[in-house]
């Protein structure tokens, strides 16, 4: 069952396990599009778990992120336990009015304005705009035009844009009035349970979603661990070399069984398989979970799998 409010996503391995049977150790969850190469973990001081987590860490991992994004110097950044936090919060910013979401993207955005009274439009004119930066589940970018907003907010999701630093428009439009940017890196770095994403953007904006978060919003190991992330670059350029690998061994793979790739990202693919929910029954009795979606009965989503379980996965595919 899910948790009262809870929105359709990937991941949910323990409705599968109830379903299809097996163990957890079983199952090849490759319904998120998190990396299942994920960054090493650093070695935390003591205090990191025991004390309230000091200004000075909070600092540490602030810069970091600065540095790795190219953050401009006119634009606000605040670290938060995860961007699902921050997205919750973002219709607070604003008087209740239209907001224009796309109709096939991450849902909680939606969601997350209509629960707060707000009306969502699929295009027109609104006082606040939403676009997901690549796009989940198709993977398009999304370019700057005059059909944003006429006025307000602009909610630009980066949470998947790691791959691509080129594609960020974190340089061009975070001093832009009204403008909130959201990072993640429970995405490229793999690190969902560590529960640390960022809003990036609009002074005014950002200070709002820092009272509505309140002290101490992110744990002293999140801020340890972020900081060591956002540090290492090399780590990053050597990820997307791999993801890119990986991505193109997928497509050989599914291709080979008669899906055609309908879109997506270096974390991600989209395929057309024609049945979706047909082509993750047979997988998950294979152990290996996949997503559907509501909206269209032919795609299928496919996150990678780590490097020792290929096998796995070719063995379940119809």
């Amino acid at each position: 069952m899910k948790p009262f409010g809870a929105r359709d996503h990937g991941g949910g391995l323990d409705a599968a396990m109830a379903r299809y049977g097996g163990e957890r150790a079983d199952w090849l969850d490759l319904s998120t599009g998190i990396n299942p190469h994920p960054y090493p973990l650093p070695r935390f001081a003591p205090q990191d778990w025991t004390a309230l987590p000091d200004a000075a860490a909070m600092a540490a991992l602030e810069t970091a992120a600065r540095g790795f994004w190219g953050v401009p110097a006119g634009a606000a950044l605040l670290a938060a336990p995860g961007a699902s936090a921050l997205i919750a919060r973002i219709p607070a910013l604003m008087p209740k009015g239209r907001v224009r979401v796309a109709n096939r993207t991450y849902n909680e955005h939606a969601g997350a304005f209509s629960d707060a009274g707000w009306q969502v439009v699929r295009d027109g004119a609104a006082e606040a705009r939403v676009v997901v930066h690549p796009n989940n589940p198709t993977g398009t970018y999304w370019t700057a035009t005059e059909d944003g907003p006429a006025r307000g907010l602009l909610v630009i999701d980066e949470s998947f844009c790691d791959i691509a630093p080129d594609q960020s428009h974190i340089g061009t439009m975070a001093t832009a009035p009204g403008v909130v940017i959201l990072k993640s890196l429970g995405k490229f770095w793999g690190l969902a349970g560590a529960r640390l994403g960022f809003a990036i953007g609009d002074p005014a904006h950002i200070a709002s979603l820092a009272r509505m978060l309140g002290p101490w919003p992110v744990s002293g190991p999140a801020l340890a661990i972020g900081t060591a992330a956002l540090r290492d670059t090399d780590w990053a350029d050597r990820t997307r070399q791999r993801l890119r690998a990986d991505s193109a061994r997928l497509d050989a793979v599914m291709e080979a069984r008669g899906a055609t790739l309908a879109g997506g990202t270096t974390l991600f693919r989209l395929y057309d398989v024609g049945d979706a929910q047909d082509w993750q029954n047979r997988l998950a009795r294979g152990r290996v979970w996949s997503r559907a979606f509501p909206y269209d009965a032919r795609w299928l989503r496919l996150g990678l799998p780590p490097e020792d379980r290929w096998d796995q996965l070719e063995a379940a595919l119809p």
